[in-house]
């Protein structure tokens, strides 16, 4: 089992680095982003970080560690776009990148940035063509695609990902439509959920793959850490947390500042602690 270390987005950058750098150090496997421009909350006045350019940065400033999306909104980006940007990561980091795309759900940033919010139906139909086009801009030296959203008229990509092919995790646990994209494109699938909800929708996962004929082994599953004091400071509570999470499938657990608790050493001290007392009992 992997377990990685996602940082709070408003972290101002020289913290954000050190956190990153410290997780590196001390034995993590990976650093997720979350891609937003500004809070969910009456109060938007926090700062934001954009996700794409603290990436890259990670990628040249931070060794070894996978990092990538938790996810991008594909609503924010043209797919194209996404794709190149993701490309250039990949070939910073070394080869270490994973695209992380979602639908888009929070409303408030599309309404101040001007951005179309669509239906959900619409938004998890324009996810599924951004994975189309991703794929194929990844795979081939040219794309012509001509979607219900998306038009691409034989657009290259080059340099092309390190990576071949370059992991793409779908992020959502929606069983009807996200888990069927994820079974059709996805390498990795993320979601948020107690360890009885996960096996449900992993096992949702399954049939998808089934029916679009798909081994489902070729999906790695992830799920964000969420624990609540004084669980949060408890070893022992944390192990049996893990351990449901592996009994039911899970290949890696994202453990964010918000289930960390506190800032500066204390917060160092809680990620020193996770890694050296739970993270060895399920490596």
């Amino acid at each position: 089992m992997r377990f990685s270390y996602w940082p709070a987005s408003t972290t101002d950058w020289p913290e954000l680095l050190s956190r990153c750098q410290h997780a590196e150090a001390t034995g993590w496997d990976g650093l997720w982003f979350a891609d937003h421009f500004m809070p969910n909350e009456e109060d938007v006045t926090p700062p934001v970080n954009e996700s794409f350019t603290v990436l890259a940065a990670l990628a040249a400033t931070v060794p070894r560690v996978r990092i990538g999306h938790m996810v991008a909104g594909n609503t924010y980006r043209h797919p194209a776009v996404t794709a190149k940007m993701a490309a250039g990561i990949d070939r910073i980091s070394g080869g270490r990148f994973v695209l992380g795309l979602g639908a888009g759900w929070q409303e408030n940033e599309h309404r101040a940035y001007g951005l179309p919010f669509y239906t959900t139906a619409e938004r998890l139909a324009r996810l599924d063509e951004a994975c189309q086009i991703v794929t194929s801009l990844f795979a081939n030296e040219r794309t012509t695609f001509d979607g219900a959203y998306y038009r691409l008229d034989d657009a290259p990509l080059s340099p092309k990902p390190l990576q071949d092919p370059l992991p793409l995790m779908i992020g959502g646990g929606g069983e009807r439509v996200t888990l069927r994209i994820a079974a059709k494109y996805a390498h990795e699938w993320n979601a948020f959920g107690t360890p009885e909800v996960m096996k449900h929708k992993s096992e949702v996962l399954d049939r998808h793959c089934a029916e679009v004929g798909r081994d489902p082994a070729m999906i790695s599953r992830s799920v964000g850490l969420t624990l609540e004091p004084p669980e949060r400071a408890d070893v022992d509570a944390i192990k049996r947390a893990v351990s449901a999470y592996a009994a039911v499938g899970m290949d890696e657990i994202i453990v964010g500042d918000f289930t960390l608790g506190g800032g500066g050493q204390q917060l160092l001290d809680a990620m020193d602690r996770f890694i050296s007392e739970v993270a060895p009992e399920f490596r």
